[in-house]
């Protein structure tokens, strides 16, 4: 990768072992961890930066920003603080970061959200790290893949909890940190509501996010869609000076993207969508982590066709702001959904994320060799949900914010931001410390879209003027009761999704012959969960010489 944080416990010495210091554009020695930084925004405001005192170092890593009228620079700052108030200071730090800091015993920690993994591994004698897991899984003595990790995988797309696909190759806990023979968590994200002016604040909060974000070097590109949340990128003092939308080019979302950005005089291009969508190289894959699957990245083959130095995305606002992962309660008219405007009376957690949030596809075919859990992987997939939310009853109050608790802590789509954060200086606004604050604080029935259309149209009263497709009415009921009545009628189609018909761009081009060609046994499962086998047969064959057992070669009866 072009951007990785690789470190041990040692001395350099130590970290010779393991790498050398020429793949690195930094490389410090603290008193007990030595760490190398790869990142050509190095240097420039809230982003990755190292200060050294002494035997003493401090190293952020990512993009951080430091508190209100702080003189010196974040990373003396940080070293400094710690020295008063230990890992509380991390509390006072926004941005989506790593933060190692070495006083005489180091500690590596997340943001509060986890919005980078961190890996480690305890080989050879020595515990790394490494935001970059096959540059650790390389050095494990018998690496072996995980069951349990695999079954995960393939059933949601996503390992749960602090796991890998790879047995003895694990990440920093959710909002925690690692040390030299532990961890630990550091319960920053903790759900409080209370009563105060959600809307405005949260206004006023997005405004404050993209002016600390507003000075980022050279040319600015936005990835746009036609939905609520990149828009009001367009509305903030970011100076985009190009959009872009994947999709097809006579699709509505298009159609409604290009209205968006003429409305703010951005230029505005379409990523057409082609057989280029879904086929993913081995060095796409990689931004998966051999975690998470490699789908989320919609404008991974179209990197040519892309010429900005910074980008820009809303990627997790309906997350964090729109209750993406609150079950909303529904009513039956012939047999479809309807949703109202209030949240589902008494959701179950594994219900609620197994059955409608996460992408989990059921099978009766076992997926994996000698695995502990047969049947169709439900009943595995719930007892893997519940079990997220042990030792962790003080981060949440209700099973809604439990429910959110979760779904943020295992977040899918994150490779979407691993592949732009490597090809281009990314800022994740969502992870602006006043924003999570907004979300931990706001009880659960007003994170919601009329909430997020409210405060953005206080940043904008016209930012609606072109509505989403799909939405023309702020009431959810109705938008659905249209969507539902235009499926019924003979000469109209329901509204489509963001997104290509995976299924369809699949079928169309072949991918069984492509990735599959002598394994006419897996050409029967769902298209995405062929993609999965795909990456993840893929991920391990880079991650290690000796990983075997993939899911491939455990499906497949040769021709």
């Amino acid at each position: 990768m072009k951007k990785e944080l690789f470190g041990v416990f040692g001395d350099l010495s130590e970290f010779r072992r393991y790498r050398s210091e020429t793949e690195f554009d930094r490389v410090v020695e603290g008193q007990s961890s030595t760490v190398g930084i790869r990142d050509i925004a190095l240097g420039i405001p809230g982003r990755s930066t190292v200060y050294e005192e002494g035997d003493d170092i401090c190293v952020l890593w990512g993009e951080v920003y430091p508190p209100y009228g702080m003189s010196t620079g974040t990373a003396r700052w940080l070293l400094e603080r710690y020295r008063e108030s230990g890992l509380d200071a991390l509390k006072e730090l926004n941005g989506s970061y790593l933060a190692l800091i070495d006083d005489g015993d180091a500690v590596i920690a997340t943001d509060p959200i986890r919005s980078w993994e961190c890996y480690y591994a305890d080989t050879n004698g020595s515990r790394v790290f490494s935001t970059a897991p096959d540059s650790i899984s390389n050095h494990l003595t018998e690496p072996e893949p995980s069951t349990r990790g695999l079954q995960e995988f393939l059933h949601f797309g996503v390992v749960l909890g602090d796991k890998s696909t790879v047995k003895g190759l694990h990440r920093v806990p959710f909002d925690g940190c690692l040390y030299r023979g532990s961890t630990r968590d550091l319960r920053r994200f903790v759900y409080e509501p209370t009563e105060f002016d959600y809307v405005q604040e949260l206004a006023d909060r997005l405004e404050r996010a993209f002016a600390r974000r507003a000075k980022l070097p050279g040319k600015k590109g936005l990835l746009l869609s036609g939905g609520y949340d990149s828009r009001t990128l367009l509305a903030g003092p970011l100076d985009v000076d190009q959009c872009y939308t994947v999709g097809d080019p006579t699709s509505a979302e298009v159609n409604v993207a290009a209205q968006v950005s003429d409305q703010y005089d951005v230029p505005h291009r379409v990523l057409s969508i082609d057989e280029r969508y879904l086929r993913r190289d081995d060095d796409v894959i990689k931004y998966g982590h051999g975690i998470k699957e490699s789908l989320h990245i919609h404008h991974a083959a179209y990197d040519h066709e892309i010429d900005v130095d910074t980008m820009y995305h809303g990627l997790l606002w309906d997350t964090f702001f729109r209750g993406h992962f609150l079950p909303r309660d529904r009513f039956d008219v012939f047999g479809y959904k309807i949703p109202r405007n209030r949240l589902e009376p008494d959701p179950g957690l594994a219900e609620t994320l197994v059955d409608r949030k996460f992408g989990f596809i059921p099978t009766e075919k076992d997926l994996v060799a000698d695995a502990d859990v047969r049947g169709d992987g439900r009943a595995m997939a719930y007892d893997a949900i519940v079990s997220q939310l042990d030792g962790q009853t003080d981060r949440y109050d209700s099973i809604y914010n439990a429910i959110d608790l979760v779904g943020i802590q295992n977040q899918p789509t994150l490779p979407f931001r691993n592949h732009l954060a490597d090809q281009y200086i990314e800022s994740f606004i969502v992870a602006d410390r006043e924003l999570i604050d907004w979300h931990l604080r706001t009880p659960p029935e007003h994170r919601n879209s009329k909430t997020l259309l409210q405060a953005i149209q206080l940043i904008d009263s016209d930012i609606l003027r072109h509505r989403p497709p799909g939405r023309p009415f702020e009431s959810v009921s109705l938008n659905t009761a249209q969507n539902f009545f235009r499926k019924q009628c003979p000469f109209l189609s329901g509204f489509n999704g963001s997104w290509p018909d995976r299924t369809r761009h699949y079928d169309q081009n072949h991918f069984d012959e492509k990735l599959f060609p002598h394994c006419r046994e897996i050409h029967n499962l769902p298209p995405r969960l062929k993609l999965r086998i795909s990456d993840i047969s893929v991920w391990l064959d880079d991650a290690a010489d000796d990983l075997s057992g993939i899911p491939s070669e455990t499906l497949c009866s040769p021709v």
